[in-house]
């Protein structure tokens, strides 16, 4: 099927896991697809993966500045964006008694601080319609021991 045929496509955090199978299920249908990783090299290395169709761009999520180049990245490659699949993030599986205030800080940077400038600097990319999809933990249903 081409469901997504002729749509661009962000996926942040897309050199693994969720990320990268979700971009290529964009790829095969028919959407163009940044995938952004932390690293250049891991972004690129994920965008050789998906082959045609992919462009890697490394920004990390704890960078603002990062994330307002990756915005102006999909402006200057797509001009709009149809679709950003906001999946990169964070987890620290330590007992919830064992967090410190550093701990704490690099969690709350990364998942919501970095997701927040993100979708500020995307805004004026966003196509009429487009689709805003943000990725998170299933950590509101049940802790981690």
């Amino acid at each position: 099927m081409a469901r997504l045929n002729g749509k661009r496509a962000l996926v942040t955090g897309g050199s693994s896991g969720i990320g990268l199978a979700t971009a290529r299920r964009f790829l095969e249908e028919g959407a163009a697809v940044i995938v952004s990783a932390s690293s250049q090299a891991s972004a690129d290395a994920a965008a050789g993966e998906l082959g045609p169709g992919a462009t890697g761009i490394g920004a990390n999520a704890l960078s603002i500045s990062d994330q307002q180049a990756l915005a102006e990245a999909a402006r200057e490659r797509f001009g709009r964006l149809d679709v950003a699949f906001l999946n990169a993030g964070v987890s620290d599986f330590r007992p919830f008694d064992q967090h410190d205030e550093k701990s704490f800080d690099q969690l709350f940077d990364i998942n919501v601080k970095g997701l927040f400038f993100l979708v500020q600097s995307l805004a004026p990319v966003l196509a009429d319609g487009a689709s805003v999809i943000v990725t998170s933990s299933n950590v509101a249903h049940g802790g981690h021991g």
